[in-house]
């Protein structure tokens, strides 16, 4: 009972919307609810923001993926929960249904070949959980900060150069742009027009050039983006190389589209078309992105911060350090009425969204004719596995591109092995982003994978290839860049290695926001988000546009 005196009391105790869990899917829609004027109650187990999404220094992450590994999976026993039962019945009217966590890492492996002089201060690094992350500067995730205010929270810089890892062991620059196409020493006379030729046609499809869109012959046929994207690439006579570059390192796809019978998720054209089309609306939108690629200083922890500051700048409560212990739902409707915090105190709300962590088991108490009894025991409870992502972070001494920082590498499904029928994809951030001291790196590298040890096979094996390959000399700046015989060669001074399950959620009466995907983007975990938001609430507007300072006073002194 002493601990109970150590939280702290919520007033007032009815709110419209519950939020648990402060990942970047339930800080949206926490900002979301709140700037249409609904009463948000946000809380979060966590001493920080972020849940699945954040930063930690060094000794932080580490110990987070500690405590990770020595998590059980507590299991009530008969007799547990007949005293739940009996002890939930402190208010006549509701059921009381324990909450459980589910771990989403496994097969977690920490090694350091470095002194821990060597990576001091730990408080200098903002290691990314689920990571490789960054921003194209066209997406929806940064229109949605734009039209938030959120971006007024955080900051971000570009990413420098994008490369493909080549058949000869050797990085090439992505020709993301008409002058890098140009520019690039590794792309003959031929292959140039075959590539400016079909990003003329991608944006005339999307009228990105009106001259273009009156010409019929520029644009694709229904047939052809309903087709696989890999033969509408063959069908355009592209070599093999413009095709990796287009599928992998700019479309951004997971597995090897030129394996059918193996490939899970073969892109249509229309969708390789749309991504491409994304790549290419965000090279030049900000003056000081040198790409199409941003991130965010002090790391993507920072991103669900400033939706949680938006969401309390609009009246939504904060508070951290707040376990819940249990649902209550109605006895007699079964409907979920509010939670029973670790305080003991009890808070109430017309609605909930927690986050993936959150399992609600089924209650023993309900009868098996209700609905809620049929939907917690199809969705909440029994999560289908849908895959899973490898992940690892590594800490090294010397960029694996001289004079450069921030770089994104891509290996092609089978670049690596044989058996890799998925991409590998390598961020490399410097200090200049804050995520690490001065002279040293931090790698981020992810694919996604059947099992552990897929998975793993992978990653070591990007994170050997970047240890010993060079840089081609692609581009006319060349001559800034070591001879060709100056293999730069980076040192592995720490590494965490580990795997991310990906659970496949049905809808369930308890809204559960999506969980770290195993994209390099923010997109489709902001289109799950957004039909979230518009299952609580439906007819209501997303996110609506904050509103400037200015309007804010002149609005006050009308009325």
């Amino acid at each position: 009972m002493a601990d109970e005196f150590l939280f702290p009391s919520i007033d007032p105790t009815h709110f419209e919307l519950t939020v648990v869990g402060t990942g970047l899917p339930e800080s949206i829609i926490a900002a979301s609810s709140s700037s249409i004027g609904k009463t948000v109650l946000h809380l979060d187990p966590n001493s920080f923001y972020g849940a699945h999404y954040s930063s930690f220094s060094l000794h932080d992450f580490t110990s987070f993926l500690q405590s990770q590994q020595q998590q059980e999976q507590k299991q009530l026993t008969k007799e547990e929960e007949e005293v739940r039962d009996s002890n939930s019945s402190r208010d006549t009217n509701f059921i009381e249904i324990e909450l459980k966590h589910q771990c989403l890492y496994s097969d977690i492996e920490i090694t350091s070949n470095a002194s821990s002089e060597d990576l001091e201060p730990s408080r200098k690094f903002s290691l990314d959980l689920s990571g490789p992350r960054v921003l194209f500067c066209a997406d929806s995730v940064v229109n949605l900060m734009l039209k938030s205010g959120a971006n007024h929270h955080v900051e971000f810089k570009s990413i420098d150069a994008s490369f493909i890892y080549g058949e000869d062991g050797k990085l090439f620059t992505v020709p993301d742009s008409r002058s890098a196409i140009f520019k690039d020493r590794s792309l003959g006379l031929l292959e140039k027009n075959q590539l400016m030729r079909f990003f003329k046609l991608v944006q005339a499809h999307f009228g990105l050039n009106e001259s273009m869109l009156q010409q019929e012959k520029n644009r694709i046929s229904d047939e052809d983006l309903e087709s696989p994207f890999v033969e509408f690439l063959t069908k355009q006579m592209l070599p093999s190389k413009i095709k990796a570059i287009i599928l992998y390192a700019i479309a951004m796809v997971d597995y090897d589209q030129e394996s059918p019978e193996q490939c899970k998720n073969l892109v249509k054209t229309k969708d390789g078309i749309a991504t491409l089309a994304l790549y290419h609306s965000s090279v030049g939108r900000f003056t000081n992105a040198l790409g199409a690629l941003i991130y965010p200083i002090y790391g993507q922890g920072e991103l669900p911060q400033a939706f949680c500051r938006a969401a309390a700048v609009k009246g939504a409560l904060y508070v951290l350090r707040m376990p819940v212990r249990s649902l209550l739902l109605d006895k007699e409707s079964r409907q979920y009425k509010g939670l029973r915090l670790a305080s003991g105190q009890e808070v109430f709300s017309d609605q909930l969204v927690m986050g993936p962590s959150f399992i609600v088991p089924a209650p023993p108490v309900l009868s098996p004719h209700t609905d809620l009894q049929q939907d917690i025991s199809q969705g909440s409870i029994l999560r289908e596995v849908n895959g899973h992502v490898a992940r690892a972070v590594c800490i090294m001494k010397g960029s694996i591109k001289s004079n450069v920082s921030n770089v994104l590498v891509v290996f092609p499904p089978r670049s690596l092995l044989p058996e890799q029928v998925t991409s590998v994809r390598v961020l490399q951030l410097g200090s200049n982003l804050s995520v690490c001291p001065a002279n040293l790196f931090v790698l981020y590298v992810s694919a996604l994978c059947d099992d552990a040890t897929k998975g793993k096979k992978s990653l070591h094996a990007a994170i050997n290839a970047l240890l010993k390959c060079s840089i081609s000399e692609n581009r006319e700046t060349s001559a800034h860049l070591p001879d060709e015989s100056e293999v730069v060669t980076p040192t592995l001074l720490w590494s965490a290695m580990y795997i991310q399950q990906l659970t496949k959620v049905s809808e369930d009466p308890i809204s559960s926001c999506p969980m770290p995907d195993g994209n390099l983007g923010y997109t489709d975990i902001l289109e799950s988000t957004e039909k979230l938001f518009r299952k609580i609430y439906p007819g209501e507007e997303f996110m609506p546009e904050a509103k400037a300072p200015e309007d804010v006073v002149d609005e006050q002194e009308s009325q």
